[in-house]
Formats: C-alpha cells, structure tokens, sequence
C-alpha cells in the first residue's frame, strides 16, 4: 500500500516507567498520566507485532527508517529481552535502516554495550552538564542525584572498542541560568562525538521553567554564548541544533524536527502496542498525543492505519499556522518550532512557537557570524598575492 509520506522515525517505548524522576520530564512531570495505564515491560507478543509491523513498513517505503527504543527508561526491558528485541527487528528492518536506543545511561553496563555492539544499534545518553546542573533535576526515585552514574556509563561506552560506531552523542536540557561554555567543556571533556541542546517544555499558557515572559530571550542568549564558544573551539564536537541553523542559512537542510521547513514522519509506539503521535504533544495538554480511533500495532495492520486521515492530519501540525510565522521572513529557518511549544487553549497550535523571540535572537546572532567569517574570508584572498 502506497502511503501519503514516508515514516523517518518510530520511537518503540519498550518500559513505560523510568528510574529517574526528572523534575522537567514530559511524560511523568507536565500533567499527562498516560504512562499509569501501560504495562511496566513490553510483552513477548507486543514485541513480535512490532517487529513484524516495522519490518513491512520499512520494505515498503523508499526513505530508510529508525527505529528508537525509548521510554521511560528502554533498558529496564532487561538485557535478555532487549537482545531478542534487537536480534528479532534487525533481521526484520531493511539493511539500511538505523536502530538507535535513547537512554539516561544508569543502567548503561558492557553487557548492553556488548548487545549494542553485536547488532549495530547506536546509543544516545541525556546528561545535562556538571553535577551540580545535572542534579537539580535529574534525581532518582529517592531523590539522589544521578550524575556519578550517567558518567559512568558514558564512561564505559567511550572505553568500549566499537565506541566510534555506537556512540551518537549526549542529549542535554538547557538551564538558562547556568554556563554554557561550562556545560560545553564538561560535555566535551566526556570524549562524546557530539552533543544536542534541548529546550526545556512549555507553551503559551505555562511558560518554560527561565522564561520571564513570552517576548523575552533567556534561552536564545544562552544558545548565543553557546554558539560564540563553539565557533571558537578549535577542535569541536558536533552541536546538531547549531549545526543544522547553520547549514539552513546557507541554503541546506535540517536533520531533525523542529528547525526548517522539511516534514518528520515520527510515530510512538507504546508499551501496549498502541501507536500514537510524537509523545512530546503531552506538553500541550494531557492525551494530545493520541488519536481519537486507538490504532493498535498488535493483530492490525500498520500500513492500513497509516493511510487514515487522522495521520495525514497529525504530521501538518509540523507545519505552523500563525499568520506571525507565515509572514516570518526566518519561517524557512525556524520551521516554526516543536508544536507542543505553539499550544494556547485560545488559538490551540496556530501560535508562534514561545521560543519565537529566543529563535530569532539565535538565528540573528548565526547570521551575523556567518557573516563575519565570510568577510574574513574575502580578506584573506584580497590580500593573498
């Protein structure tokens, strides 16, 4: 069956609880009680569904798939049925589709590492900076701070012999109170390929934890000292989200939603097998990630579902709404950002994104660097001889 778009990424939520409790986290922590209804582990059956299901999804579309285990915490599956998980979608996907686990590192020992190693997956790990900013909200469920043991694990995937093929990078939240050149050292220190800067949730009606007011700039001065740092580093891991700003502005593509104008096909499979939207919606309102008709991956056919309207409908909030942002002349740069960030109960997602005037202060300040470094440029050769 033809589909209207091909699907890039599914995230396979393989445990619907985790063994941290981030004060910032979207599923557990904004509202949504979702997660309380799902079974701890994904069962035997639930993974055989999705492993037929994905397996005809990625022979049947032309653009390569990725499939992400994620959570909750993913490695709380347990070792064992993690590498039948792995082994069954491995001979299951296309050769060229990517398998990739998002994980707070706790539970990140050589055994996993081991797994991921035997089956190509690459390991991304959430860590937030130094011990002092990752700990304010990072703790475990009784209320410790989880650094020694995110580093740890980061540790150990770095020592592995196949660290340059699994290790993607971090994935850190930005605090606008702290010291982006001090959370880039310490995340570089770490030996990690790269690192990507999320922002912390909000929307029009609850503002995101650091923002004053919904004009004012906290994030976007924080990304810019973050950017000044970076373009100065000799030597520079790679920052996705600068990295894709930068090659929008000189007429590339992004790689990731929420930065241009090119659509993510990205489902959730939960731990029941049911599929929803991008879970990020839950920052929206509760249940906004889920489709009115409850399509299953279990005994239903995935290509069938993915035809319904309701999909169609989902994957164009991508696309922003706001009269603002379509006469936005950074609307191919911005993309309008993540549409849980545009929610309002008044206008529901046709807003601006909230971090509209914090992307705009960003995407200045790489225009004008950019700038410069051409400048410099065409000195140089005006003065060669």
């Amino acid at each position: 069956m033809a589909l209207n778009r091909d699907i890039d990424t599914v995230l396979v939520k393989t445990a619907s609880r985790c063994n941290l409790d981030c004060s910032y986290c979207y599923v557990y922590n904004l509202g949504d009680e979702g997660w309380k209804s799902q079974p701890r582990r994904m069962t035997d059956a639930v993974m055989g569904a999705v492993i037929d299901q994905l397996g005809a999804l990625s022979q049947s579309q032309s653009h390569p798939l990725s499939v992400v285990l994620h959570g909750g915490e993913p490695l709380l599956l347990g070792l064992g049925a993690t590498e039948r998980f792995i082994r069954g979608l491995k001979s299951s996907l296309r050769a060229d589709a990517g398998l990739h686990v998002q994980t707070n590192g706790v539970l990140l020992t050589n055994e996993f590492i081991d797994v991921f190693d035997r089956f190509d997956v690459g390991i991304s790990i959430s860590l937030d900076g130094p011990a002092e900013l990752h700990d304010r909200n990072r703790l475990d469920r009784h209320g410790d701070g989880s650094h020694e043991r995110v580093v740890a694990g980061v540790a150990r995937l770095v020592a592995h012999s196949a660290r340059d093929r699994l290790f993607s990078g971090l994935l850190a939240v930005v605090d606008p109170t702290s010291e982006p050149a001090e959370v880039y050292e310490f995340l570089k220190a770490t030996g990690a390929p790269s690192f990507d800067f999320l922002y912390r949730d909000g929307n029009h009606d609850v503002l995101p934890p650091g923002k004053s007011q919904r004009d004012s700039t906290e994030y976007g001065d924080w990304m810019v000292r973050l950017l000044d740092h970076y373009l100065a580093d000799l030597t520079p891991p790679r920052i996705r989200v600068l990295d894709d700003l930068i090659r929008l502005i000189l007429g590339g593509q992004g790689r990731k939603e929420g930065i241009g104008q090119d659509e993510y096909g990205i489902l959730v499979i939960d731990t029941d097998g049911r599929i929803t939207r991008n879970d990020t919606l839950k920052v929206a309102f509760p249940g906004a990630d889920r489709f009115s008709f409850e399509p299953s991956i279990v005994n239903r056919d995935l290509l069938g579902q993915l035809a319904d309207t309701e999909f169609d409908d989902y994957f164009s909030l991508q696309h922003p709404t706001s009269p603002t942002c379509e006469a936005c002349p950074e609307l191919t740069v911005c993309g309008g950002g993540m549409p849980a960030h545009r929610w309002s109960t008044k206008n529901g997602y046709s807003n601006p994104t909230v971090f509209c005037s914090d992307q705009l202060r960003l995407i200045s300040a790489v225009r004008g660097r950019l700038a410069i470094i051409a400048a410099q440029g065409h000195d140089r050769q005006e003065g060669s001889p």
